[in-house]
């Protein structure tokens, strides 16, 4: 199966831009490699990170080594798969695993309540990957000190238990030689949200029982169109998402539609709002509308719709669109490559954790409560509860603007406070959504034209985070925290799993909030009572 690109009515600003990027020879000269493409400045990063448009071939010198991975777990009856990686470690395996339908434990969060109950679930059948590009990603080292703790406890030698992946030279490659564990080393001429193809992307979806030697078959098969000046997807979607951008459409607005695919939309908004929400410019993926409301915004579906789309398999897919947003960065003149502003929220973290030592994180003092829910920041006007401050932060989006609702909480713990017996299927999903801090989303956008988006915290600071402070400086932010009853220590280090998820909040915050966009924290002092009382008032709204 091919992979085609729909433009729907096609502007002619978008047949203009494709002419004008033909005649410069930029689609033969990315595909070839040219670091070139983006301007001297962004050439050394680019001479290093291009290493994605070849993976379809050589990522298959990965396959037998995986394929003895994979032997070996089944030998041991490993069948929990675990994967501990953030951004461009963990979006890519939840996508492949969840279209294969083969079953994945993603933990991309600190949130104590998420990782205790995958540390719950089977940990004597468990096997963990833990992924990380540079070695040094926080959420994950925790995650591999908290599994190497317990795996000992039960009397599981976690060399036995533990595969690492990352770039050669890492520090996680050094620890993983020095604890024995399995090292599958990436390329490391690829950056981490174009590592789908690489072995970020295929370690642990291939352990989870998805046939990987295939999406790199359906990558391969588009590859040489990417080299063409007619009949290319990634220039024809590229030239679309550039030119919509230049025309003042810059917010993306993803729609799954009739596609065995699942779940493509939250690994595209990594992709592009990391690598395009920079200098003041970029595409904002809007994941979950409906339809593109306002002038804004233009609606792309993954799969064989009407109007503007993506149609064809997971792996050409994964190719077409990193294709695509390279090109995107060409036409809007930046470096598609670098993340100038994600380090920005990590120091700030840092920097809270050591200046608190063992006392309290400065969470400052809410200006006001509304039963369960403690609000913290800035509101424009005089409110007197929730309502008049959601109602304060929709009408705080400027024009062009958008809303985003970020959650450091547990995103599965709706499935708990959904379970209601023997209810069908649509009684269960109702009780779920009810339950579910991202519904917010849905409600919220419905009272607005504006767009909304929902992210989960710390997962997001390797996406849209970016986006959030090194693109247009239009957003409006909203963040919910949540009061942690039952903690999870990280061994080694002077601060748990809770404390951590506060501290990256508070930090993020802080980085928003020196902007000058309007900034609000909602903290649950009762998480389950809390979403309840949230929803319920974002639909009275």
């Amino acid at each position: 199966m091919t992979i085609e690109v729909t433009l729907g009515q096609e502007p002619e600003a978008v047949r203009a831009l494709r002419e004008k990027l033909v005649a410069e020879g930029v689609p033969a000269a990315l595909a070839a490699g040219d670091p070139g493409l983006w301007g001297p400045e962004a050439r050394a990063e680019a001479a290093t990170r291009l290493g994605w448009l070849n993976l379809p071939l050589t990522s298959r010198e990965l396959l037998p080594e995986i394929t003895k991975l994979v032997e070996m777990a089944r030998a041991e009856g490993l069948d929990h798969i675990v994967l501990a990686g953030m951004g461009g470690s963990s979006l890519a395996p939840e996508v492949i695993c969840a279209t294969e339908d083969v079953p994945l434990t993603v933990l991309d969060t600190t949130d104590p309540g998420q990782v205790r109950r995958a540390l719950n679930d089977r940990l004597d059948r468990t096997l963990v990957v833990v992924a990380s590009k540079s070695g040094g990603t926080i959420e994950t080292d925790s995650h591999r000190r908290i599994y190497e703790k317990a795996f000992r406890d039960a009397g599981i030698d976690p060399a036995d238990r533990i595969v690492v992946v990352t770039d050669p030279g890492s520090p996680l490659e050094q620890t993983a030689i020095d604890s024995g564990y399995q090292v599958v080393l990436a390329d490391p001429n690829v950056g981490g949200r174009y590592s789908a193809l690489s072995a970020f992307g295929l370690v642990p979806s291939a352990l989870a029982g998805a046939d990987v030697g295939r999406l790199l078959d359906d990558a391969a098969a588009v590859v040489r169109r990417l080299a063409e000046n007619d009949g290319n997807p990634g220039l024809d979607l590229g030239v679309l998402l550039g030119a919509e951008a230049l025309a003042g459409r810059d917010k993306l607005v993803l729609r799954d539609s009739m596609t065995d695919i699942n779940g493509l939309p939250d690994w595209i908004e990594q992709l592009i709002a990391e690598s395009t929400g920079k200098s003041g410019k970029g595409i904002l993926p809007v994941v979950g509308a409906e339809a593109a409301e306002a002038d804004d915004q233009f609606l792309v579906h993954i799969g064989p719709d009407g109007g503007t789309s993506v149609d064809g398999p997971l792996g050409a897919q994964f190719l077409v669109w990193e294709y695509a947003t390279a090109i995107a960065g060409r036409v809007l003149g930046i470096d598609p490559f670098n993340q100038p502003n994600v380090a920005e929220s990590k120091e700030n973290t840092t920097r809270i954790l050591q200046e608190a030592g063992d006392g309290p994180l400065p969470t400052g003092t809410p200006f006001l409560t509304d039963g369960p829910v403690e609000i913290y920041g800035d509101v424009p006007g005089d409110p007197k509860n929730l309502a008049d401050v959601l109602t304060a932060l929709l009408r705080a989006i400027p024009e062009r603007g958008y809303l985003a609702i970020m959650a450091y909480l547990d995103r599965e713990a709706a499935f708990d406070a959904a379970r209601v017996g023997d209810a069908s299927f649509e009684e269960l999903t109702e009780a779920w959504a009810a339950a579910d801090p991202a519904t917010l989303r849905a409600l919220l956008d419905y009272r607005t034209d504006h767009a909304v988006t929902f992210g989960w915290g710390p997962r997001f600071l390797h996406s849209t985070g970016q986006f959030h402070k090194g693109g247009p400086q239009s957003g409006v932010f909203l963040q919910i925290t949540g009061a942690v009853t039952e903690d999870v220590e990280v061994p080694g280090k002077p601060y748990t799993l809770g404390r951590l998820q506060l501290a990256q909040a508070l930090g993020d915050f802080g980085a928003l909030a020196s902007r000058g966009r309007p900034a609000v924290r909602l903290h649950l002092t009762d998480r389950v009572a809390g979403v309840k009382h949230l929803l319920s008032v974002a639909e009275e709204l």
